[in-house]
């Protein structure tokens, strides 16, 4: 089978049409170009103008209008559970350390790091390892991964 060639993203495009599947965890879901393996076992070349954060169910756009959704994979993740008022304070938390987080109700997930688990247990948090997709939010400067976030006009360069 030839290889399949992307160049282009379609947020939400869902799995209604697609071509095939691609299964990323949330770092693999960060990329510009880079040689993936579908579930089928073909191959695809991703080649993007820049870099994005790809999320579940997003397509990788084929020359032929279909496309391969991205599945987001299953990875080693901490839960962390607490009562309401609680939860908020260690969101904070999470946050004050710039780590990616998954709000959910009654519940945040994190990647799993050993550091964070610890100061999350001291902080009064009720923790367990899980095994689920990572699904972060995007941040409040726009979609995609926090850092790299842009603050002003042109030549701004917000952390230099």
């Amino acid at each position: 089978m030839a290889e399949m060639v992307s160049r282009e993203v379609r947020r939400g495009a869902g799995s209604a049409g697609a071509a095939d599947t691609v299964v990323l965890d949330y770092r693999d879901r960060f990329l510009r170009r880079k040689r993936l393996t579908t579930a089928a076992g073909a191959a695809l070349l991703v080649d993007l103008p820049e870099t994005v954060s790809l999320e579940d169910g997003d397509g990788l756009l084929l020359a032929d209008g279909r496309h391969v959704v991205v599945a987001a994979a299953a990875e080693p993740l901490l839960e962390v559970a607490a009562a309401p008022e609680a939860l908020a304070r260690l969101a904070w938390h999470i946050g004050n350390r710039h780590t990616p987080a998954e709000i959910g109700e009654g519940r945040i997930l994190v990647q799993r790091d050993h550091v964070i688990e610890d100061m999350l247990s001291r902080l009064g948090a009720d923790t367990r390892h899980v095994h689920a997709p990572f699904r972060p939010e995007g941040g409040a400067y726009g979609h995609g991964r926090t850092h790299g976030h842009h603050h002003g006009g042109a030549g701004d360069d917000p952390h230099g």
